[in-house]
């Protein structure tokens, strides 16, 4: 018997075409690893715009990651690997901790801040991490789910200063800990059609307006219309979290 067989240690075989395509999805996982090294590199070199285009890289893969687990079964034919603590590992550095590094390394925040801002994004995130009921039964997340790579895009695209930032960050610190719902566009039902296409929407207007935007070219002016559908598409989802929460508030204890 093969080791692709055997894998599981359970002496059941398991047939190998099905077990290299589980680790193929592990791979493909891990590679947000690299994403984040070479956002760190860009960060390093002082190139915002370079970083967030890795970051975004990153997201990509998170995004596609979890549909294709599911479906080659990773858990039963890689049952000895945990995909779901790689995926946390790679999604606290590249949700977290490089955003945090982020605001620190490019000013986002008053002059003073920079640290404790970057402390106070990844004191809050491990709450989110370890929170074992930070999904809800129809697939939102409860509390804020720890995004601060999507945090940053904002900060970048629209152009908030300083002291909108820091406020944005105290408030959404507090939110971790809020049971405002917020949504996964790739998981939640209603309205998925939609969500899919405004999500497929916010994607290249956002990637435009980062490789149009550069100094002395705020995204705003280097692609307007591409601005406009970034700030329609994010208030859609924000529309879509504000009503979900209210609905439960209505409703208390049913789906």
């Amino acid at each position: 018997m093969s080791e692709a067989e055997r894998e599981g240690g359970d002496g059941g075989k398991r047939p190998a075409a099905r077990v290299a395509a589980a680790w193929a999805v592990h791979a493909f996982t891990a590679s947000g690893v690299v994403t984040a090294l070479l956002a760190i590199a860009a960060l390093i070199a002082g190139d915002l715009r370079l970083a967030l285009l890795w970051l975004g890289a990153a997201l990509l893969i998170d995004g596609f990651d979890g549909p294709m687990a599911r479906k080659v079964k990773v858990s039963e034919y890689a049952p000895r690997f945990d995909g779901a603590v790689l995926d946390l590992v790679i999604d606290y550095l590249t949700y977290t901790v490089i955003p945090a590094l982020l605001i620190y390394r490019f000013g986002m925040v008053p002059d003073g801040w920079g640290i404790p801002a970057a402390a106070f994004i990844m004191t809050t995130s491990l709450y989110c991490f370890g929170n074992r009921e930070m999904k809800t039964h129809d697939n939102y997340f409860s509390g804020f789910p720890a995004t601060w790579n999507l945090i940053v895009l904002c900060f970048y695209v629209l152009g908030t200063g300083p002291w909108v930032n820091l406020a944005t960050i105290a408030l959404l610190g507090i939110l971790t800990f809020v049971p405002f719902k917020y949504i996964h566009p790739f998981r939640v039902t209603t309205l998925r059609p939609l969500t899919l296409a405004v999500t497929a929407l916010w994607a290249f207007a956002t990637f435009w307006l980062v490789l149009r935007s550069g100094p002395g070219l705020p995204p705003a002016e280097a692609s307007p219309a591409a601005w406009w559908t970034f700030l329609a598409a994010s208030l859609y989802f924000l529309a879509i979290c504000a009503w979900r929460t209210a609905k439960d508030r209505e409703r208390p204890g049913k789906p």
